[in-house]
């Protein structure tokens, strides 16, 4: 699917641009700030090809696309004019009411995450340079390490300015009046004058002395009460005069007011709070690497990381190093070594596959798929990995370590980084997490049928249906890989498996039967806890949790019977197999009995037909719907 056309598929999946306040992006992810997030339609985002999943933190409504992500975002805003408007022109006003810290650390999200890109290209060649250095193949003095170095040093010598832009873009204001007051704070003279030792003062009013080059909090501020300086002053002034007066008016309060207030308490509070983080990693050591290194992957979920990205910009600016960003670096190989628990403990081939990919992208620094495709799926490998990243965070720190340069990567690619005089922790905290989370994982295991998605991934329409070897019900051994998957020979005719109400499979309130992902079909809402073969043919699969099963008729068609909506929580309580997997039946014969009653009070009990080879069939439709005793026609597939 072109970017475009996921562009398109993804606005109208959160409910439409009429839904949205704003939406800007991160490395890899889109988030939103619906109106609504009751009208997003997951079920069809996570069809998308480049949608990876989703996930809420707070009110934002992310949607987890990958590297791709930049693509897809000016893909929609190339389409969706609306949207542009909304994310740079004017501060996006919500009906919700939010939680001040959430909003904070949003805030603080939608200043920094356009301005990644300029500050991590910057930060890998501050690596590079470090590590030629290092290696003797360049030297510090000469003029092509000069011009390169400041490429990498620059863009934090400037910050305010990409900050300023940012900042205006975020809450509303003048982008290039936001540049204007940067560069005021910035100016050689300006910046002589706050050095020079000597008392500074404006109409009589005392200015304190603080550098603003490579500061992060100041200009922030600064910026945020622009936007509100800007605005009043474009509602009193006249139409004819506001091209003139209005900027003028705003620079002319607010450069003397941030040299005079917002920028000696930007400075304090900025001061204050990276002292206060820089002590808990300074003198936390072991114990403050073992709990930020464990909830490190919570603490990305969230998005609280972005509320911290302002002062590893000006631990490294200031001090030249941070001793967060390894913490980043050890949990995402975490992840990677848990996927990989996975891959050794899974028995189902195509979770292998993911999981082994999967463990490789978080490898190279991209952990969205194995976190949310893989370990948070199965929870077990999600607390591996968090295991085996406190472990590594707690070495990491208990040495010192320490991140030279912001990469944009966190994964192995980003290793220049952290190149310096305590690389070797880094890096050893980064190998303790991978294999801690790859142990703790292969030792947990997984519960491969837990979660209907799950179990019934082998069943997708085009997949293998045909288990290895099995017992059938008489006690005898069957190998049905040998039996095949014949293609349908004819049109296929399916009874009612049970006795009840059909209803059409659209009704089933599960994405996975009501947007037909498994194939087409027809539901039941049964009356009498049995269920019989709905034809004649092979028992392929009985779930262990006898909540499924799945029966192959002899004439080709594949059926997939599943007694109620998440019932595999249950797992196998109140029902009772009078079959096993391999057995030959005929239509009518007894295959589950349930305790209707007692699974009724705790799940929906409509129960989902799907013909799961549906792709092998010209059209498959419901014969009857309504009142329906088992036995009856429900079901016919047409070649």
């Amino acid at each position: 699917m072109k970017h475009q056309e996921t562009a398109q598929e993804i606005i109208k999946a959160v409910g439409g641009t009429n839904n949205i306040n704003s939406v800007y992006h991160c490395v890899t992810r889109l988030r939103f700030d619906l109106k609504n997030n009751d009208k997003v339609d997951n079920g069809s985002l996570k069809k998308l090809d480049k949608v990876m999943g989703t996930n809420i933190s707070g009110d934002q409504f992310q949607v987890i696309i990958g590297n791709d992500v930049a693509k897809v975002f000016d893909a929609m805003v190339k389409e969706h004019p609306a949207i542009q408007q909304t994310t740079e022109n004017k501060e996006p006003k919500s009906d919700k009411k939010q939680n001040v810290v959430l909003k904070i650390f949003e805030t603080i999200a939608g200043v920094f995450a356009p301005m990644l890109p300029a500050i991590t290209a910057a930060g890998m060649l501050k690596g590079l340079l470090a590590l030629f250095v290092s290696l003797s193949w360049m030297s510090a003095g000469t003029d092509t390490y000069r011009i390169l170095s400041a490429i990498g040093d620059g863009v934090f010598h400037y910050l305010p300015l990409l900050i300023a832009v940012s900042a205006a873009r975020k809450f509303g204001s003048n982008p290039f009046v936001a540049i204007a007051l940067g560069t005021a704070l910035m100016y050689p003279d300006m910046t002589a004058l706050l050095s020079s030792g000597e008392s500074v003062g404006f109409l009589g009013i005392p200015v304190t002395a603080v550098s603003y080059a490579s500061s992060v909090i100041p200009i922030l501020l600064a910026v945020w009460l622009m936007s509100y300086v800007e605005k009043w002053v474009d509602r009193v002034i006249p139409a004819a005069l506001k091209l003139l007066l209005v900027p003028l008016i705003t620079l002319l309060v607010m450069v003397p007011v941030t040299l005079i207030a917002i920028g000696p308490l930007g400075t304090f509070v900025g001061s204050g709070l990276s002292g206060g983080i820089n002590w808990l990693l300074n003198e936390g050591g072991l114990i403050a690497g073992i709990v930020l290194g464990g909830a490190m992957a919570l603490i990305i979920m969230t998005g609280m990381h972005y509320a911290l990205v302002p002062i590893i910009l000006s631990n490294i600016a200031t001090l030249g190093f941070d001793k967060f960003l390894p913490l980043t670096f050890i949990s995402n190989m975490g992840q990677a070594g848990a996927t990989l628990g996975v891959f050794f403990r899974a028995k189902d081939k195509k979770l292998k596959t993911v999981a082994l990919s999967t463990s490789f992208t978080a490898l190279m620094g991209v952990t969205e798929p194995a976190m949310y495709g893989v370990n948070m799926k199965y929870k077990k490998p999600f607390a591996a990995a968090m295991i085996g990243s406190a472990v590594g965070g707690g070495f990491a720190l208990a040495f010192g370590a320490k991140a030279y340069v912001l990469a944009g990567n966190g994964g192995l690619p980003g290793l220049p980084s952290l190149i310096g005089q305590t690389f070797w922790y880094s890096f050893g905290g980064m190998i303790l997490a991978f294999v801690v989370g790859a142990i703790m994982s292969t030792i947990f295991g997984i519960k491969e049928e837990e979660g209907d998605a799950e179990a019934l991934a082998q069943f997708s329409p085009g997949a293998s249906t045909a288990p290895a070897k099995v017992a059938s019900s008489d006690a005898a051994s069957v190998n049905v890989d040998d039996m095949g998957a014949p293609e349908p020979t004819s049109d296929a005719v399916a009874v009612a498996p049970m006795t009840g109400k059909s209803i059409p499979l659209k009704e089933v309130n599960d994405p996975t039967f009501g947007d037909e992902l498994m194939g087409k079909g027809v539901a039941f809402i049964p009356t009498v806890g049995e269920l019989i073969s709905p034809v004649t043919g092979t028992i392929m699969n009985v779930f262990k949790t006898k909540h499924a099963i799945v029966v192959r008729s002899d004439n080709g068609m594949e059926l997939l019977i599943h007694v109620g909506i998440n019932t595999v929580k249950l797992r196998g309580q109140y029902f009772d197999a009078h079959v096993a997997t391999g057995a030959r039946v005929q239509a009518g014969d007894k295959l589950l009995t349930f305790e209707l009653d007692e699974i009724a009070k705790e799940y929906d009990i409509t129960t989902a037909m799907v013909v799961t080879n549906t792709a092998d069939y010209k059209e498959v439709l419901p014969v009857k719907l309504g009142e329906i005793t088992m036995g009856e026609n429900v079901l016919k597939a047409e070649i």
